[in-house]
């Protein structure tokens, strides 16, 4: 069984705080045999890390800012426009080559497309049912509750935006180690999702410096 965390921002993207080196370090010492580079609406990260010298996988990605909230596409180096519907979205990364999961579905002020649109689940592969920037857990439990409905696997990511905290959502994966392999199991289920919190004064920060972005960008449009 390889851990992968499949949910990791570099600081390629506008909110990440660690270079790309550092993300791969830390998953080198903390033994993950995977990590999926998915920074917000550019893949410049994670065609980065594939130069990168690293004994984990590197498995390309990007989150893509749809019209009802995020998407995850893994598996392609190429951009996905950004601000279209999220179906429209769905079929183009697919188009692609893309393994698609529905990250942080249901989490309150977290851009999920579950609060928004019921068919979301049906378009993707697999549902992020552990993320680990949350506050009580019940958006992770409802997570795992539509995947089953919906006979979705379930996956586990970080959502780390920091180095320090790769690998605090974890997917086990019955697996070669090597990006093809990873994304078949996935989407054939062979996947257990897991891990810790995020502790909550990090998660409390980070969402108040996006906040203060965004009236900072409405203020000078």
């Amino acid at each position: 069984m390889l851990r992968c965390d499949l949910h990791v921002h570099t600081n390629f993207s506008r909110d990440g705080e660690s270079s790309v080196e550092d993300i791969l370090r830390r998953a080198e010492v903390i033994g993950l045999g995977a990590v999926a580079i998915t920074d917000h609406d550019t893949v410049l990260g994670a065609r980065y890390a594939l130069e990168c010298d690293t004994s984990v996988v590197v498995i390309p990605g990007i989150e893509i800012s749809t019209k009802q909230g995020h998407l995850l596409a893994l598996g392609i180096t190429r951009t996905v426009p950004a601000g279209r519907d999220f179906l429209e979205t769905a079929t183009l990364a697919r188009s692609l080559g893309a393994t698609l999961i529905l990250p942080h579905p249901y989490h309150l002020w977290r851009h999920g497309v579950g609060l928004k649109l019921k068919s979301g689940v049906e378009a993707v592969d697999a549902v992020e049912s552990f993320n680990s920037r949350y506050i009580t857990g019940a958006a992770n439990r409802k997570a795992a509750r539509i995947a089953r409905k919906f006979g979705k696997p379930c996956v586990g990511g970080s959502d780390a935006h920091n180095a320090r905290f790769v690998g605090f959502g974890q997917t086990l994966v019955h697996a070669e180690p090597d990006v093809a392999s990873i994304l078949d199991a996935i989407r054939a289920g062979k996947s257990i999702a897991g891990g810790r919190m995020t502790p909550l004064r990090t998660y409390t920060r980070q969402s108040l410096r996006g906040a203060l972005r965004k009236i900072k960008r409405r203020v000078h449009r």
